[in-house]
């Protein structure tokens, strides 16, 4: 429902954020430029914006324009239809009219968000002829009779490809390789702002697997480890097993991975607090995508108790002609009790439910039938598989992907220090006992006085978890390479 002017009764708005369940977020920031009759009225702004389920985060003046006063309104909405309410909220105030309104999510990305810089002055004639030519071919001279001095004398020690076409971003689906662009330069702009990496977004106009492999196989020179990002399952599976075997640097596809090591991060402490040991419990995985294959991988290997696999069938079987062969040695390695039917089966007793699927799949019911001190990763988003609120009467330990909620799981508490790791001691692969080691070290950031049900991993924005996981990788990373 769109709103537009002061005829619309106040009741109309009340009724609109009453059925709005989510809370307000920065990624749907806007500024409105607010000109009021008098400078009384810049109290009844807010009280206008918080009545309309919004968060004013900010509140400039302007200068006074024609005997008003001009204020620039910041506020966070929900969505963009509810930013529209927020607007119309203030505008349906005596003496104020909104003369402009801007989205600053969509003015922060105005010509991208990463950019090359120089990391040495040419100043002089001096300086040219050795950054260039002729010095430069000397450079290039000693990489020809020794290519592994690439490593030291360019651009490939500290630079990583951020590779996608653009089938599964985010929660977006198949948006294809141009839409995927503002999400790859975001993951660059994590890799150099949390661990100083030089990252670059390639995204290719090709879902073919051949050709993905070839044209990362003849841009890999450049790039000292490579990052897959959102290529849909089960063709990302293909594309990172062959390019391992192809390349002599390091290839991680994050959203298996990645997701994996954090989740293993958490689901570590989160046993710490409720008091169970990875042996005894038993995981119903809503999900058993990228994402919930590499988890599950990656817990087998810890010696999970037992794993049950849900997809939009139900629970995975190894005789569903549809599973590929991933899913197929997941569904043979699981399931102990053989289970069948669906997520409510699957749920009866659980101790973990990880959901890395889709929004609104899980209820109390579900939630009612989960063992004592049972833990829920809802980690779907931007809306998680159940409502945390929720989750949280049944669960001893929730977590989320979401910033808003305790307990958020996210990437970039792996990729950055992994690849740090990883470019520092000039690996040219990586392990499962790499991503354990990176987990254990993100885990361990946490200390035992901080643990708790509403703190299980450290904030993304924790100094320390960079550096620690940097060393627990570096150190598995140069043990592996003399052998």
């Amino acid at each position: 429902m769109m709103i537009h002017g002061p005829c619309e009764k106040w009741s109309q708005f009340q009724e609109r954020c009453v059925a709005i369940m989510s809370v307000p977020s920065a990624s749907y920031s806007v500024t409105m430029r607010v000109a009021l009759d008098s400078a009384a009225e810049i109290g009844s702004l807010a009280t206008a914006v918080g009545d309309a389920g919004g968060l004013v985060t900010a509140l400039d003046v302007v200068e006074p324009i024609g005997g008003r006063m001009v204020v620039d309104l910041t506020c966070n909405a929900i969505d963009e239809g509810h930013a529209e309410i927020l607007r119309a909220s203030v505008d349906v105030l005596d003496g104020a009219h909104v003369q402009a309104i801007s989205d600053r999510t969509f003015l922060l990305h105005l010509g991208g968000t990463i950019s090359v810089e120089p990391k040495i002055a040419l100043k002089t004639r001096d300086d040219l002829s050795m950054a260039y030519t002729p010095g430069v071919a000397r450079i290039s001279m000693a990489i020809a009779k020794d290519p592994s001095a690439a490593r030291k004398l360019t651009i490939k020690r500290n630079t990583v490809a951020v590779v996608t076409d653009g089938s599964a971003v985010l929660g977006l689906g198949n948006i294809g390789p141009a839409a995927a662009l503002p999400v790859m330069e975001g993951k660059a702009l994590l890799f150099k702002r949390f661990a100083n990496i030089d990252a670059w977004p390639v995204c290719l106009d090709t879902q073919d697997v051949d050709e993905i492999v070839r044209i990362v196989q003849c841009i890999a020179p450049v790039y000292g480890g490579i990052n897959l990002e959102d290529i849909s399952a089960p063709r990302c599976f293909e594309i990172e097993s062959r390019l391992r075997e192809l390349l002599d640097i390091p290839v991680f596809h994050d959203d298996q991975h990645g997701t994996a090591t954090v989740v293993y991060a958490a689901l570590f402490n989160a046993l710490r607090v409720v008091g169970k040991q990875m042996k005894d419990i038993r995981v119903v995985m809503l999900g058993v995508g990228a994402a919930g294959v590499a988890i599950s991988k990656l817990l087998l290997a810890e010696g999970v108790g037992d794993i049950i696999g849900i997809n939009r069938h139900g629970i995975i079987s190894k005789d569903d002609a549809r599973l590929d062969d991933v899913r197929r040695w997941l569904a043979t390695n699981t399931n102990k009790e053989g289970r069948v039917g669906t997520l409510a089966d699957a749920m009866d007793g659980a101790d973990v439910l990880i959901g890395v699927s889709g929004s609104n799949l899980v209820t109390e019911e579900h939630l009612k039938v989960m063992a004592a001190n049972s833990i829920v990763f809802a980690l779907a988003n931007p809306d998680p598989e159940v409502d945390p609120v929720v989750a949280r009467k049944y669960a001893a330990i929730v977590a989320t992907g979401r910033s808003d909620e305790p307990n958020q799981i996210n990437n970039v508490l792996a990729f950055p220090g992994i690849f740090r790791g990883l470019l520092d001691v000039r690996a040219t692969k990586i392990t499962e006992e790499i991503e354990i080691a990176a987990g254990r070290a993100i885990a361990d950031v946490v200390k035992e006085t901080e643990l708790s049900a509403n703190y299980i991993v450290p904030t993304v924005f924790n100094p320390n978890v960079v550096t620690a996981v940097a060393e627990a990788v570096e150190k598995v990373a140069r043990a592996s390479m003399e052998l």
